[in-house]
């Protein structure tokens, strides 16, 4: 855990489970409602082994990194434009460089062995697409994505304890994980670059590896944002 002195003691905490839709709706539209917000750092996530589907159809995976996210963004839009120079950081992961973006899979019923891995890897290729639309949408917020590095902490041993074994005396301090996105969120630097852009050690780098097939139309990311504002609007409170 990364512990840090800001003297600041007008901290205020809201716990909210990123997987479930209705709340952060709720949680989303009233934050909104009520104040401002400068910085939005989207860097709650998860990566389940197992094909675990929810209360409300949705698998895990999906429902927290994509569906999560795109919802509480998408919700605190309003809070984000009142204040000077917003900013979105979502913390997606050099993962995603295997992934096409799937708009017939959301919940993964064709990935056969289900992978957590592959299905993380896809919700961090839907996070890149997501903030390229958002950037356009919303010209008035400035939308980063960034890769933290292999990092050394609880999630990833736990989620990938073969691939943790083996680089462990490789792997990144938290702090040095964190750094691009603290960048993202409070230099002025960061926003001298194009809104939408993907970012590791705080500068932008490639969406899509050399020679590979994993860009998507203009369409398809279109196809992609309307289909998670309807899962948005079916679980409107």
């Amino acid at each position: 855990m990364v512990k840090i002195k800001i003297g600041n003691e007008d901290i205020h905490v809201h716990i909210l489970d990123l997987s479930k839709p209705r709340d952060v709706y709720k949680f989303g539209k009233s934050f909104s409602e009520s104040g401002s917000l400068n910085v939005l750092v989207n860097n709650a996530g998860c990566m389940v082994n197992t094909r675990e589907i929810n209360e409300d159809g949705l698998e895990a995976n999906f429902a927290t990194n994509t569906l999560g996210t795109h919802i509480l963004t998408r919700t605190l839009i309003p809070a984000l434009e009142r204040t000077e120079k917003p900013r979105v950081v979502i913390v997606s992961s050099g993962g995603m460089l295997v992934q096409t973006l799937n708009l017939d899979d959301f919940n993964f019923e064709k990935l056969k062995p289900f992978d957590g891995t592959m299905a993380y890897a896809q919700n961090k290729r839907q996070q890149i697409v997501m903030a390229e639309e958002y950037a356009k949408q919303y010209p008035k917020v400035h939308f980063a994505t960034m890769h933290p590095g292999w990092a050394d902490t609880p999630a990833v041993k736990s989620s990938m304890p073969d691939f943790y074994e083996k680089v462990k005396s490789k792997l990144r301090t938290p702090e040095q994980g964190a750094d691009t996105a603290i960048w993202l969120a409070i230099c002025d630097k960061a926003l001298e670059h194009p809104s939408g852009e993907f970012f590791q050690d705080r500068k932008p780098v490639a969406k899509h590896l050399p020679l590979a097939w994993t860009k998507s139309s203009k369409e398809e990311q279109e196809t992609l944002m309307k289909r998670l504002d309807e899962l948005m609007e079916k679980f409107k409170p």
